[in-house]
């Protein structure tokens, strides 16, 4: 596995080879610091732990900041690949060359929270008619059964908070990757708002 931690910073448009247009994602990347490295005889695995964006000292806790070695600074963010490809040893600064030569990624982040929703916006519910004198629009309709036992069935789509979520979406195109400004696109949407920390990974179903 290859990876890195990025920024996505928007959206934009660009043509192809052919002049075709091109939505695509722009992913900017700081330089990703090897804090750690965990072995299969002392961890039970193989990883590697990758940190990015220094840390205030003054928000560094004592357990926090023992999970790195001396000469490193603390980092805000910390992600554990495992099977990492290549050799890296800690200390080591990876950036958006480690990335030349794949053509699909896999990007994980967090969708943007929407907060409590109904079920016609939660799960896509067609809801009642609007026609006069109906009183059933946009609620949920039966949960269960209405003499006993009174409960309610498992797994049962209902209100509730949406979005917040870990998502990873897989097979994005990597359409142009710039090493000197730090940054690549890809084809298609990522999840998460504009500047939201995102894991870019290659892809595990695809290679070609």
């Amino acid at each position: 596995m290859i990876g890195l931690i990025g920024k996505k910073t928007g959206m934009t448009q660009v043509f192809d080879d052919t002049g075709r247009l091109i939505p695509v994602t722009v992913i900017e990347f700081a330089p990703n610091v090897v804090v750690g490295k965990k072995t299969a005889e002392k961890d039970g695995y193989d990883a590697v732990v990758l940190g990015v964006y220094d840390k205030k000292k003054t928000r560094v806790t004592k357990p926090y900041g023992g999970q790195f070695p001396e000469g490193i600074n603390p980092t805000r963010i910390l992600r554990e690949l495992r099977d990492y490809e290549g050799e890296v040893a800690v200390g080591d600064k990876l950036g958006v060359a480690t990335l030349e030569g794949l053509r699909f990624v896999d990007v994980a982040a967090t969708s943007k929270g929407k907060g409590f929703q109904g079920v016609v916006k939660r799960w896509k519910f067609g809801g009642g008619r609007n026609t006069h004198g109906s009183k059933f629009h946009r609620e949920p309709g039966s949960t269960g059964q209405s003499t006993w036992p009174h409960k309610t069935f498992k797994n049962v789509k209902l209100p509730g908070r949406m979005g917040g979520e870990r998502v990873t979406i897989q097979n994005l195109k990597v359409v142009r990757i710039d090493a000197e400004a730090g940054f690549i696109l890809v084809r298609g949407a990522v999840p998460g708002p504009r500047t939201c920390d995102v894991l870019v990974r290659d892809a595990v179903k695809k290679t070609k």
